[in-house]
């Protein structure tokens, strides 16, 4: 993975508009703390109206969807991989991982 490259990131994101996207999206903040707290969905269906990267890093991105809209902040590093994945992750300052959002238009 490599550092966000906000003019990049915003390109792929763009491939994702108007499409149905699976996508997976997970915090483990705190996982390593007393009190863990995160979220976790995976292979979730949405239709993406329109998907953002807002911020300088860490960054967040967000994926209109016709009813509200999916939300990831944190993020620092991405991967465009041979499947066609967007793979946005957010790591701390000992690489543990904080926060993941992947995107891709089939089954992850």
């Amino acid at each position: 993975m490599k550092s966000i490259q906000l003019a990049e990131v915003q390109e792929h994101l763009h491939t994702f508009a108007g499409k149905t996207c699976h996508i997976h999206l997970e915090t483990t903040q705190g996982a390593y703390d007393k009190h863990p707290i995160g979220c976790f969905i995976r292979n979730a269906q949405v239709q993406v109206e329109r998907a953002q990267i807002r911020g300088t890093n860490p960054y967040r991105v967000g994926l209109k969807i016709p009813l509200g809209w999916v939300y990831a902040e944190g993020l620092n590093v991405f991967d465009w991989d041979e499947r066609g994945r967007l793979l946005l992750e957010g790591h701390d300052d000992n690489g543990k991982l904080q926060v993941a959002l992947h995107i891709h238009l089939n089954a992850l």
